[in-house]
């Protein structure tokens, strides 16, 4: 499949949609294998992974549910098609930046992605809408499964799995939820949940993962170790975890309904009159403005036909994807008018948050302009 049809089309993923989607985005489980017997690919020669290569990819390429697949050597996407990648969670920040010896094969739905030649010789991922856990790994299980049967992955009876980082020696499983916190946020206690998680053996991270912002109120959580647990257990922690993180985050909100209504409207007053009214944007500020009146939706304050054009609009307005839809590549002023332009048009038929729900009452601006 050619990359520009793939990137034209939207990922199962990121439609919405899945179990307690309004808080929990994406679900997602990568495995990390290596070939028994081939040094690890930061440490090999080129010649050492460019073999590793030509014997995963063919492998990876026949199972069936990578049927009429995405498969591309690294060396031949260009920096935006792979910053688009990354933006849509499909390709790794570290696995961009490599060039010959590596590549990936994304199934058509945008659910599996398997990067060949990246920290370690296979790091496989299933991603799904929602809190479906349990869900993205039975996907990525069978994926591995079927290589395992084919190649002689890299295996200790005491350790486990070999990988590349010794973090990850042991299932070399990496399970994580993005979930959406302005109710923690705004009410300041989402430093008491992220110091809560990390003392049981969870991270929390950033939008893009380790050492990124959690832009958007958008952050990742996943397990820190995989050595001396299972599957099984890995998944049912950080299941229950993520279920008190939901919990808290529905808690949050009601007390921002019931103690303090005039600020929880008026941050989505304030984002969705700057959304509509400005003319240069920056990436950080639109999705931060965007998570106000994507809370605004979960809370009735605008009606739902507005939550896909909304939710489209956290991963159209990324600079890769503004600069996908020109085919050039713009400078940073440029993208920041471009994306408030797209803004603007994509809210045009938005009418002001409605304060009813929130039991207050506010003037009728009239239809937007």
């Amino acid at each position: 499949m050619p990359i520009r049809r793939l990137l034209g089309e939207t990922g199962e993923w990121m439609q919405g949609g899945g179990p307690h989607s309004q808080i929990v985005v994406s679900s997602r489980v990568r495995l990390a294998r290596n070939l028994n017997g081939h040094a690890f690919p930061g440490w090999a020669r080129k010649q050492e992974r460019m073999q590793v290569l030509d014997s995963i990819r063919p492998e990876v390429e026949r199972l069936p549910e990578m049927e009429g697949a995405y498969s591309v050597l690294s060396q031949d996407m260009t920096a935006l098609e792979k910053q688009v990648l990354v933006e849509r969670h499909l390709l790794s920040r570290e696995h961009a930046s490599k060039g010959v010896g590596s590549a990936v094969v994304m199934n058509r739905a945008q659910t599996i992605s398997i990067m060949i030649n990246e920290e370690d010789h296979l790091r496989m991922q299933a991603i799904r809408g929602g809190l479906q856990l349990a869900e993205a790994f039975e996907l990525i299980n069978q994926v591995d499964s079927a290589l395992e049967a084919r190649l002689d992955f890299a295996f200790h009876p005491e350790l486990g799995f070999l990988t590349a980082c010794p973090s990850n020696v042991g299932t070399g499983m990496r399970a994580s939820a993005m979930v959406h916190l302005p109710g923690l946020v705004l009410s300041e206690q989402i430093n008491q949940v992220i110091q809560a998680v990390n003392k049981i053996g969870l991270a929390v991270r950033g939008l893009y993962g380790e050492g990124t912002e959690a832009l958007g109120n958008l952050f990742q959580v996943s397990n820190q170790t995989t050595l001396g647990e299972t599957e099984t257990e890995i998944l049912a922690r950080l299941q229950r975890v993520m279920e008190q993180i939901i919990e808290h985050e529905q808690n949050a909100r009601l007390m921002l309904l019931q103690k303090k209504p005039n600020t929880l409207l008026d941050h989505v007053g304030r984002g969705y009159g700057i959304l509509l009214h400005a003319y240069t944007m920056s990436s950080k500020e639109a999705l931060n403005l965007l998570s106000y009146i994507k809370l605004g939706i979960d809370l009735r304050l605008f009606p739902e036909e507005c939550r896909q054009p909304v939710d489209e609009l956290f991963m159209e307005t990324q600079p890769a994807h503004l600069q996908k839809g020109t085919r050039q590549k713009l400078a940073a002023e440029e993208r920041d008018v471009l994306r408030a332009e797209i803004i603007r048009a994509k809210l045009r038929g938005f009418r002001a948050p409605d304060a009813a729900p929130l039991g207050l009452r506010a003037p009728d601006p009239g239809p937007a302009s």
